[in-house]
């Protein structure tokens, strides 16, 4: 009875943040010793199948998985800090680097259609974001909602991804800064960089990912302040960039309009995608939120409305200003502005792009960090990483994680391999949150009749299989036309065929996506198609993280999360201990 009594005093004793015990980091029963875990790995099977089948619930993602935190995060942002998040996080170093760069190796002029065309791809994903986070308002973003809706191993293999986007957009966005900051000291975007061999060292990358996740941690409510002031001077720099650069257009730097083609727009936009990249960090404040149902469909959409206007703008003004084949791939903006004899331009638009960049540095280490938190209290990696520290209100552990793995990968890799490794990684996602609305919108658990599942599955699956074969027939025979005849009547057919042979079996709350199941349907076929658009050597890097991904799943995360899923096996070892420790009391 005392070691009861003990066992209960424990666990309501407050525990010190800061602990290293191996508890902390593999508290599951598997993990207890090399015994335990060996009996484990000889159960992957039956364990994989009943991970693959399972399903959270709102309910679990919103109450029970935040007690694995131990603290609350602090309800202090509205729907203005949201939309200044919006901008913070989005503007940096897609649009000062990578028009420059697409511009002048993909589109040429025609770059302006490769923002539209990701920005309306991007569009269709903040619709379903926004439903989602509303309805379901926790930390985990796009992670939670496909738990619930997709499953425990297809959230698993978004929250890989998720992880492996937010540390490579970080390294991305930090050597980003180092070429801007080389500029506006009137050197070579490279110079501030160590050569070692074949790799440019960026030391400087890593001092500002430190600086950014150190503010992170301190106050979300002061971080969000800063970010007020440094996205208002970006602002100004941007309404430079625009006015200035329609004072110095030539339009005849916009021939020939498509030098690459059509297969070069899209090229162009499966990368430019990126920097539209960042405003899922918005659906992860949710818990940080006063009023989630008002602020965040505020936030997200005004905020990403206009950034996709500003964009296409910013990127005709490049245009226009300069030949495609003249562009600077680096530092395009400024060496843009002292091509037209406007040299203390170039001084300005840096300032501004150091300034973009940091806010999405800043932006994204709280994002991250809040991603990291709620895939860390599935257990999929160590529950030491979903603590929130009592006084600050923030996920210390997780923004740490976060700022070392970006680091590192920021003191060694270009931007331009980490791009298109990125782009597959946040098209992917995308692609999955839109088949989770529809599976959200269309099935409801013990409601929807068997017949309906079915016929649901198998219309997702010939919208993703059309979309496929598309984005397919595109890369082998961009002037064709004969495969499109097949691929895209496929696709209205099954579009179709949701629309009308099934009924929707829930209907939002709050806010929900417009003519759904077009735009979810539209979403998957385009986010498909950018991602067919991409260089093979972006999917082989892919595949080899994928690879990586499965192989920790199925020694670490698979155990963890199904060991988390079956609490009553614990419970019942340790009843069966505690009557044998009672039995030996009174003997």
């Amino acid at each position: 009875m005392s070691s009861m009594g003990q066992e209960a005093e424990d666990e309501f004793q407050p525990r010190s943040y800061w602990r290293w015990s191996k508890d902390d980091f593999l508290p599951e029963e598997s993990f207890r010793d090399w015994s335990s875990y060996v009996s484990a790995l000889s159960q992957i099977y039956p364990r994989f199948k009943d991970r693959l089948v399972s399903r959270s619930d709102d309910a679990n993602e919103i109450t029970e998985l935040r007690k694995q935190s131990e603290n609350d995060m602090k309800r202090c942002l509205t729907w203005w800090d949201l939309t200044w998040f919006g901008f913070g996080s989005v503007i940096g170093a897609g649009i000062f680097v990578l028009t420059g760069q697409e511009a002048h190796n993909h589109a040429g002029p025609a770059i302006v259609l490769s923002y539209v065309a990701s920005g309306i791809s991007a569009m269709l994903s903040v619709f379903c974001y926004t439903e989602f986070s509303v309805e379901i308002p926790v930390a985990g973003g796009s992670f939670a909602y496909l738990r619930i809706e997709l499953g425990d191993f297809a959230a698993f293999i978004a929250a890989g991804n998720i992880l492996l986007e937010s540390v490579i957009g970080g390294a991305a966005v930090a050597r980003a800064w180092t070429s801007y900051f080389a500029t506006l000291l009137n050197r070579h975007p490279n110079s501030l960089r160590i050569r070692k061999g074949s790799y440019l060292l960026d030391p400087i990358a890593v001092v500002v990912l430190a600086i950014a996740s150190t503010l992170a941690m301190i106050s979300t409510r002061r971080t969000s302040q800063l970010n007020w002031i440094a996205t208002a001077l970006n602002t100004i720099v941007i309404l430079f960039v625009l006015i200035a650069g329609f004072a110095h257009a030539d339009t005849s730097n916009l021939t020939p309009f498509l030098p690459y083609g059509a297969k070069g727009i899209f090229q162009a936009a499966a990368i430019v995608y990126f920097a539209y990249g960042g405003f899922d960090n918005i659906a992860t404040m949710a818990e940080e939120t006063k009023n989630p149902s008002r602020d965040i469909p505020l936030g997200l959409l005004g905020s990403m409305s206009i950034i996709t206007v500003v964009y296409c703008l910013m990127a005709l003004s490049l245009s226009m200003m300069q030949k495609y084949t003249d562009i600077d791939p680096n530092a395009a903006y400024s060496m843009a502005f002292q091509s037209v004899g406007m040299k203390w331009g170039k001084y300005l638009v840096a300032l501004g792009a150091l300034k973009g960049m940091t806010t999405v540095l800043l932006v994204g280490a709280l994002g991250q960090a809040r991603y990291t938190t709620h895939i860390a209290r599935a257990h999929m990696i160590p529950p030491w990483f979903a603590l929130v520290h009592p006084k600050t209100g923030t996920p210390i552990n997780a923004t740490l994680l976060m700022a070392i793995l970006s680091g590192l990968i920021a003191l060694f890799s270009s931007l331009d391999v980490l791009a298109s490794l990125l782009s597959v990684s946040t098209l992917f996602i995308f692609m999955m949150m839109a088949v989770a609305l529809l599976v959200r919108r269309y099935y409801v658990r013990e409601v929807t009749p068997t017949t309906n599942l079915l016929k649901l599955v198998i219309f997702i699956l010939i919208i993703i299989a059309s979309s496929m074969g598309t984005s397919a027939y595109w890369g082998l025979r961009p002037n064709g036309w004969v495969g499109y005849i097949v691929t895209i009547p496929l696709w209205l057919l099954a579009t179709i065929g949701l629309s009308v042979f099934l009924p929707q079996q829930r209907t939002p709350k709050v806010w929900g996506v417009p003519l759904v199941p077009w735009l979810p349907s539209l979403s998957i076929a385009i986010n498909i198609f950018l991602m067919g658009s991409l260089a093979p050597q972006a999917f082989i890097r892919f595949g080899i993280c994928t690879v990586a991904m499965l192989a920790y799943y199925i020694l670490v995360g698979l155990h963890a999360t199904y060991d988390m899923a079956h609490p009553q096996q614990k419970l019942g070892d340790l009843k069966v201990k505690n009557e044998d420790e009672e039995g030996k009391a009174y003997a």
